[in-house]
């Protein structure tokens, strides 16, 4: 089965800066995957070569197999997307935008305006303009017209820009809909990593217009560092202990509050055995527990391995 999604070598100069450097990647019918990246990384500059947008310097994209090119119209009837900040018609209400992007679309089923509305809990902003709506509501608005058509593939940057945390939620449960009970494929670029791992079959890091690191779903809890971290009166003493007892103990201080964290898979999977060792040597900790990295310090750490592979 080919991929709903297919990028390869996929390359764009502005001048003499590289925006997106031989980029390839594939995702299949029905999943979801994050595009994960700096400021600047070139997720967007991607997102809009997919909707022909823009023309790549070299490279190919791919739709449901048919090749992305400013000619090639008939894809886009089978695409939603959001770039940057959705636009919408500010003097129209949100039901009125709604009603033309229906028409231009071609949507004959009835009632597809009143149901993207109710998919994105716009019912009490149906009748107010489009100027008039929060950022939140916005963003809803420009998630209804990306999917108002029931778009085989969604092309999404940002979709959860100014939205509330059950706003986020909503979102969230909508995709996973979409994507498991109607085989959507989504291509979802975010800052928000956290969600992102929630949802997301695979994650793609892209940084500086390059794919530094891909990662299956079934591999994400897995790549997330664990350390046990301690505390007690004399943490250097600590340290002495176990690094006596063939542990690599860090002794960290930050704001003037000193850290102690034990990053050895031994300690982390039998913290039991050293708080024992602690209390036999008589200092007992205060503060004892294995703390997993959050998605964010994982982003962070990767882009600082490639940083210093690239100036090793």
């Amino acid at each position: 089965m080919k991929p709903t999604i297919f990028i390869t070598n996929l390359t764009k100069y502005y001048g003499k800066f590289l925006a997106v450097d031989n980029l390839s990647l594939a995702v299949k019918k029905g999943e979801i995957l994050g595009f994960v990246g700096l400021n600047g990384a070139g997720k967007t500059t991607t997102i809009k070569m997919l909707l022909g947008l823009i023309a790549p310097t070299a490279g190919e994209c791919f739709l449901l197999g048919k090749k992305v090119s400013a000619g090639n119209t008939r894809i886009w009837r089978d695409v939603g997307y959001i770039v940057e900040k959705p636009y919408a018609y500010p003097e129209l209400t949100v039901k009125e935008n709604l009603e033309i992007v229906s028409k231009l679309r071609g949507i004959k089923a009835r009632g597809a305006v009143d149901r993207v509305i109710k998919e994105l809990n716009l019912a009490d902003h149906a009748s107010k303009k489009a100027g008039h709506l929060s950022e939140g509501n916005n963003q809803r608005l420009g998630l209804a017209k990306a999917i108002i058509h029931r778009p085989a593939i969604l092309l999404l940057d940002e979709p959860t820009n100014g939205l509330d945390p059950a706003g986020v939620v909503q979102v969230r449960q909508l995709l996973l809909d979409l994507a498991v009970n109607f085989s959507v494929t989504v291509l979802l670029s975010s800052h928000q990593l956290d969600e992102l791992s929630r949802i997301a079959t695979n994650l793609v890091i892209i940084h500086e217009g390059k794919l530094i690191k891909q990662i299956e779903g079934k591999e994400l809890e897995g790549k997330l560092k664990k350390t046990l971290v301690l505390d007690g009166k004399n943490p250097a003493a600590m340290q002495s202990i176990l690094c006596e007892a063939g542990y690599s103990p860090r002794l960290l201080k930050n704001n003037h509050e000193t850290e102690l964290t034990v990053p050895d898979e031994m300690a982390i999977n039998n913290p039991d055995r050293i708080a024992a060792l602690l209390v036999k040597a008589g200092h007992s900790p205060t503060f004892l527990k294995v703390e997993q990295e959050s998605w964010e310090k994982y982003f962070l750490r990767i882009i600082a391995e490639t940083g210093m592979e690239k100036n090793g």
